[in-house]
């Protein structure tokens, strides 16, 4: 008799124990989901077109080009573009760079990036000090450097430009590395071959 209702017992408290499972995985199905909500204005949906020009030959002759991926690191949402702009983080992949000439593609990530220490990838943060001028934290070549810019807003379009001097993340060797692999290309008119150190970066932003 005893050990019927220790049998009866231990079925009730396992049929106790189901039953509260069964109301609490019924309790956590009705439980509402929560979503998170967007922000009116987000770098990670909009369009971003990262171009730059680099110059070759005593004439300064421009070579154009673009880094087709850009990621954002954080930051990079607002109730506007300002602050959707302001304190955003992003790196971008030096493989994603695109110049219409896929062995001039290859030079500049093998010979010149490909020189730099640890740079993978370039990264940086935005900052906004006022209407029309900011800076960003660019690291490269394991230097980080304030590069100034400046800003312009129309709209939901976002654009900046900035002039870069290459030697201020001393990147000289691989400077150095890119003219010698393209030496007869960067020969000008007097037969001198030239890398200028200086590129211009234009950055465009479209929000959605």
């Amino acid at each position: 008799m005893k050990n019927l209702a220790l049998c009866l017992s231990t079925c009730l408290f396992f049929m106790q124990l189901i039953s509260c499972k069964k109301e609490t995985n019924k309790t956590e199905q009705n439980k509402p989901i929560v979503e998170k909500k967007q922000a009116p204005f987000s770098l990670q949906n909009a369009q971003n077109t990262i171009s730059w020009t680099a110059y070759k030959t005593t004439e300064k002759i421009p070579v154009k080009g673009q880094f087709k991926k850009v990621k954002i690191t954080s930051g990079g949402e607002g109730k506007n573009i300002k602050e959707a702009i302001n304190n955003a983080s992003f790196s971008v992949p030096v493989s994603s760079i695109f110049t219409s000439d896929t062995s001039r593609d290859y030079k500049i990530k093998k010979f010149f990036f490909g020189v730099m220490d640890k740079t993978q990838l370039l990264s940086g943060k935005l900052f906004l000090e006022n209407d029309s001028i900011g800076y960003t934290e660019i690291t490269m070549n394991g230097v980080t450097k304030k590069l100034p810019f400046i800003y312009n807003l129309n709209n939901k379009i976002f654009s900046l430009k900035a002039a870069m001097k290459i030697s201020q993340w001393k990147a000289e060797k691989a400077l150095d590395s890119l003219n010698a692999v393209c030496k007869d290309l960067h020969k000008g008119a007097d037969g001198v071959s030239k890398t200028w150190d200086d590129v211009d970066i234009e950055i465009t932003t479209v929000f959605k």
